[in-house]
């Protein structure tokens, strides 16, 4: 029987895990699967910790999640064709769940398929080769809870071990005498930390929005965003301000590149990640920028010069939870041979001209069309449910507006499901007054919390 190493249980691990679950209740026969996930628990990004810089077992803190975290985008956007929302909490809910919420319901899905089994869990993989002569990988994983190293032969390695986890740390001139606190988004965890101080966050990305978004509601004094190109633009608050490039900082203040300072208390890097794989061999080391189609990876999964080694959501993501599991069952279907691939010349081709075309983009909605049509090309190569693109699109453009409109409530607005039809109903609270953002205090109900208050 043919072996499949899957290395890690975040949302593309997990997509991977269904996919190969889904052909086994239909009859087909798999290969056999382990998953390799240095956590205790699946979920990746969503598993939150306390944790920052190292865990207990001495390795790098995969979350970037944080405290209040809220989605940023709508659910709808994201819902798995295959398991919804009304299938999960039997009723409708808000079109931004807090984190918790959205763990729950990815795990929800791979708790129905039964896949945990296949998960070894505290098990970090340290080395990944090829052997041409077998044509085999040996991967080589560390054991935290029996503290062993062992190393395991397999056909295929799928990685899936996500690429926002090594931040990107920028250096500038006063940082080793500044007086306060430098932190990269990555370790962000608790907004109330910030509260009553000046706040300059670095970078004009999403991290910056979110997290300039949490410093707001949790009673940040001033919060300063910078940027390198363009500012993000919105109608911010009035202690919210935009700068130009950062040069340098003293011990308590920022200077800017328009001339201007600022006395600050705390300093944010929203600076981005790496795509980091040093456990894999340098032949089988993806490097790329945060781009949506990088190269060496044909129909954005398959390593072209070896096409044994798949890599999920390595793309930057509009789409993400539906891109990975379209993903997953298209190396699923490379992989039991369902699918034939043309020649490394071919693939090289097919590559570069998508990578091309991505240069082209002017705009959010290009991109998302472009995400999207790519999304769609797996789809029909696959049984993976097919679901209506052009409406998820759409609802990315009123995503947008609803943004312009007004940054911090576009979580207020609601939408309807793209797999179900069923209306998202509005939040109890609105989002800048929703201070807990627990499971329970999520779906309580209006008469809940009118009977609370009685």
């Amino acid at each position: 029987m043919k072996r499949v190493a899957i290395i890690g249980a975040g949302p593309s691990g997990m997509a991977q895990l269904r996919a190969f679950q889904s052909a086994q209740s239909k009859g087909i026969e798999i290969p056999e699967m382990v998953c390799f996930e240095k956590q205790a628990d699946w979920g990746g990004q969503w598993n939150y910790t306390w944790h920052t810089g190292l865990d207990k077992h001495g390795e790098q803190v995969h979350s970037s999640m944080y405290r209040y975290l809220w989605s940023n985008g709508p659910k709808e956007c994201l819902e798995f064709a295959d398991y919804t929302f009304d299938e999960h909490f039997g009723r409708p809910i808000g079109s931004y769940p807090p984190r918790a919420v959205l763990w729950d319901y990815i795990k929800g899905r791979v708790e129905k398929a039964d896949v945990r089994k296949y998960v070894r869990f505290n098990s970090a993989v340290r080395h990944v080769e090829f052997h041409p002569d077998s044509k085999q990988f040996s991967v080589t994983v560390h054991n935290h809870v029996t503290d062993e190293m062992y190393t395991e032969t397999f056909d295929f390695v799928v990685v899936a071990s996500g690429h926002f986890s090594t931040p990107k740390i920028p250096e500038y001139e006063g940082f080793g005498s500044f007086g306060g606190r430098i932190l990269h988004a990555h370790d962000f965890r608790d907004a109330l930390e910030f509260k009553g101080r000046n706040v300059l966050l670095v970078g004009s990305s999403y991290s910056a929005e979110d997290i300039g978004s949490q410093c707001y509601k949790y009673g940040a004094k001033q919060i300063i965003s910078c940027y390198r190109s363009s500012p993000m633009g919105y109608h911010w608050p009035e202690n919210w301000s935009e700068r130009p490039q950062l040069l340098r900082v003293d011990q308590t203040h920022a200077y800017f590149a328009d001339g201007s300072s600022a006395e600050i208390d705390a300093i944010i890097l929203c600076t981005g990640y790496l795509h980091s794989f040093p456990f894999m061999s340098e032949s089988l080391r993806l490097k790329t920028d945060n781009i949506l189609y990088p190269l060496h990876l044909y129909q954005g999964v398959v390593w072209e010069a070896n096409p044994q080694l798949f890599y999920l959501g390595m793309q930057d993501q509009w789409y993400s939870f539906n891109m990975f599991d379209a993903q997953a069952w298209y190396a699923r279907d490379v992989m039991l041979g369902k699918i034939a691939l043309p020649s490394f010349a071919e693939m090289q081709a097919d590559t570069q001209a998508w990578h091309e075309e991505e240069k082209t983009l002017q705009d959010a909605a290009a991109m998302f069309k472009f995400q999207g049509d790519y999304i769609m090309r797996l789809i029909d190569q696959t049984d993976y449910p097919s679901f209506d693109i052009e409406a998820v699109r759409l609802t990315f453009l009123q995503w947008k507006k609803h943004k312009q409109e007004n940054i911090m409530a576009f979580r207020d607005n609601t939408y309807r499901s793209l797999m179900t039809g069923t209306m998202a109903t509005p939040h109890h609270t609105p989002w800048i007054d929703a201070l807990d953002d627990s499971l329970e205090a999520y779906l309580q109900t209006e008469a809940n919390l009118q009977q609370k208050a009685g």
